[in-house]
């Protein structure tokens, strides 16, 4: 395998982190609202077409009713949340890898980067899950006709009034069971590809940016492929209304299987596969233009 990134600083994995996240949200984020609003459509009735036929339709249909900004709605809570939370998901990844080391110059197995990458997920948990909350229920208002929220702080205020911290933390465990093994699966991925991607004699860190673009984003359909099953109980769970799912994801899951199959488990597939590519793709190469630009602005910070 070849040779293991040098240990970074936390205020370097705090900034590179941080414009990673910004770079995968605004790419991302259009098919991400996609996503959402096919996975949380209601079920047709009998004779009657759904609200959306696919992703392409949906796509359109917003896009027609509601201009570009209908795309972008709900950004802003995830853009809020990218620069900590990416910060601290590559900390908990290199956090993980430290931890397995018994020597620094220690070479990690796949398996290993699996696990570092899955401690990674349970530390952007605790961020990643209010801004998933707001932002789902952003994204299918407009598509429902009500306007109930005006904005994403308005949202954040009224849940909090209206349910405590506890409701604005609604789906936390789905957000763990999503996150942890899709992270690792993430990670790992990504380490494996540059590996393979660099040249016989070469160092990882001069992977050239188009290697570094095709590792980022196989690296996020990876993830993806792993995480379409939570994420669609998550979207459900997080937008139904209050006390319709008293057991949680598995009331989520009985209903989703009896109502709809279990191909209903990856409502959205088409457009999370459509969005993982470019959108991690921009994400590492973010990360990784801006680790070697503070690399040579602060090379002591």
């Amino acid at each position: 395998m070849a040779d293991q990134p040098k240990p970074i600083s936390p205020l370097k994995n705090l900034l590179a982190g941080g414009f990673g996240g910004v770079c995968l949200v605004f790419v991302g984020h259009p098919l991400d609202t996609v996503k959402v609003r096919l996975q949380t459509q209601p079920p047709s009735l009998p004779g009657q077409p759904p609200m959306y036929s696919g992703t392409f339709d949906c796509f359109r249909k917003t896009l027609f009713r509601e201009g570009i900004r209908g795309l972008y709605r709900g950004m802003a809570a995830p853009i809020i949340g990218v620069t900590p939370m990416f910060a601290v998901c590559f900390f908990g990844f290199g956090l993980g890898k430290k931890l397995q080391q018994k020597h620094p110059e220690d070479v990690l197995s796949y398996p290993q980067l699996f696990a570092a990458g899955m401690l990674s997920g349970v530390f952007t948990t605790g961020i990643m899950t209010p801004g998933e909350r707001i932002k789902c229920l952003l994204q299918i208002q407009a598509s429902s006709g009500e306007t109930k929220y005006t904005g994403t702080l308005d949202c954040a205020k009224k849940l909090y009034q209206e349910f405590g911290i506890r409701g604005i933390y609604k789906g936390t465990v789905l957000t763990l069971m999503r996150d942890v093994p899709a992270s690792g699966m993430y990670f790992m991925t990504y380490e494996w590809l540059k590996n393979i991607f660099t040249p016989e004699g070469k160092r990882v860190s001069e992977l050239s940016v188009p290697r570094i673009l095709v590792a980022g984003g196989i690296a996020g359909i990876f993830n993806w492929a792993v995480a379409i099953p939570p994420d669609v109980l998550k979207s459900r769970f997080q937008t139904a209304p209050p006390g319709k799912y008293p057991n949680g994801f598995r009331d989520v899951l009985r209903e989703l299987i009896r109502d709809e199959g279990v191909t209903s488990l990856y409502k959205g597939f088409n457009a999370v596969m459509i969005r993982a590519f470019p959108a991690n793709a921009a994400c590492f190469l973010g990360f990784e233009v801006a680790m070697k630009f503070l690399n040579w602005a602060t090379p002591n910070l």
